[in-house]
């Protein structure tokens, strides 16, 4: 087994005036290193499309994750779904990104625009076999991963953007991988590439979308694990054996509240410095110990880490917040957010003598709530999350 893993990220804008988006993105992971990733694109808008593209998306990811062919996925389709009494058209098409043991991603396409990949920096021209299914015309490829590949997946809203604007064809599958190209080389997160790109798409629109538009990257990486330390444990007897856990485990290693890093550092027989830089206003300073990647206050940092990690996995309109300042709670959200693949949390269930004042709204459940909080955005955000409690 190697140690490649999937980053995983979308984000949709809606047709002007819809309140319901007509693309859906399914996830279903089928095992710890198999995933399959459905694009769908509901014909025409709002909650008639809405509701064609999740079942859609839904049908095929549940299938496909539980071992069935696509020959089988699309039939199922095909008898479920109605067609266009219009048109005569399909209800939906789809991309389907199937990632098997995070060795070969076999893609699948009907009738969105072809999956651009970046490999080695460059845009890759691989290789598709057409299938007929049911009369559908289906393009499927199968890629062996290597590490930096980029697949960016979209529906027909990305080339559409522009079209009677800044462009009389809309924005050419051609010009949209170079765009894309030079974003990859910047070595951002999937979620932030497929947010740039659909955000131009809204910039060529003029901020009015002419159709759905949905982008979904998923990028291959190296597994990279981290390790946050958060509060003392009930038993102070405990505290070696909770110490020597944590700073044995491979990664970068995260501490988080007062008594806590009190704890480490007298573990390491190092001193704490702190910093009386204060970046702003409503996260404290940090500190430093030597041999600790990153030393920070606890609950009011914390908090603020769970604000953008729910912002993230949403609209992610705080990124320019937290993506280059030197607070803590920024930092934190840089190293789980982008850096981070594989994360270890260690929690003390101690009670803060200074958390009981009846004044303030922190209590033992709120800190428990925390972690529980954070690591549930964490696994949205495909992390691998471990909690041990102490």
């Amino acid at each position: 087994m190697n140690d490649l893993c999937a980053d995983i990220g979308y984000k949709s804008i809606n047709h002007v005036g819809e309140e319901l988006c007509g693309d859906h993105v399914d996830i279903v992971d089928e095992n710890e290193n198999s995933t399959v990733i459905v694009l769908a694109d509901g014909l025409g808008s709002g909650v008639k499309a809405s509701i064609l593209s999740t079942l859609t998306s839904k049908i095929i990811s549940t299938m496909m994750a539980a071992g069935l062919p696509i020959e089988e996925c699309v039939q199922t389709i095909a008898a479920t779904l109605p067609v266009c009494s219009v048109r005569g058209v399909a209800y939906s098409t789809f991309t389907i990104i199937h990632i098997l043991n995070n060795e070969v991603a076999d893609i699948i396409q009907y009738d969105n625009p072809h999956v651009i990949i970046v490999r080695d920096y460059q845009i890759y021209d691989y290789p598709k076999t057409e299938m007929n299914i049911d009369g559908k015309k289906i393009y499927k490829s199968t890629i062996r991963l290597q590490e930096d590949d980029v697949f960016v997946a979209m529906s027909d809203g990305c080339p559409h953007a522009g079209m009677g604007g800044k462009y009389n064809f809309g924005w050419k599958r051609e010009d949209i991988a170079d765009y894309m190209l030079t974003l990859v080389a910047g070595g951002y997160t999937a979620k932030n590439l497929s947010t740039m790109l659909v955000e131009e798409c809204d910039n060529l629109y003029g901020h009015k979308p002419g159709d759905d538009t949905t982008a979904c990257v998923v990028r291959i990486r190296k597994r990279e694990p981290m390790n946050i330390l958060f509060g003392p444990p009930s038993n102070r007897d405990d505290a070696n054996r909770m110490m020597s856990l944590f700073f044995s485990k491979e990664g970068k290693h995260i501490i988080c509240g007062g008594t806590t890093s009190s704890i480490a550092a007298k573990f390491l027989g190092k001193q704490i410095r702190a910093s009386l830089n204060f970046e702003r206003s409503d996260v404290p300073p940090i500190a430093y110990i030597d041999g600790v990647d990153l030393v920070t206050e606890g609950v009011i940092t914390m908090n603020k880490v769970i604000e953008y990690a729910k912002d993230y996995l949403g609209e992610n309109h705080l990124y320019e917040e937290w993506s280059f300042k030197k607070d803590g709670a920024s930092l934190i959200s840089r190293l789980l957010f982008e850096e981070a693949t594989d994360i270890n949390f260690y929690v003390g269930r101690a009670v803060n003598p200074a958390h009981q004042n009846p004044d303030l709204p922190i209590n033992f459940n709120i800190k428990m709530n925390l972690v529980e909080d954070l690591s549930t955005s964490l696994k949205k955000m495909g992390k691998r999350i471990k909690v041990s409690y102490f």
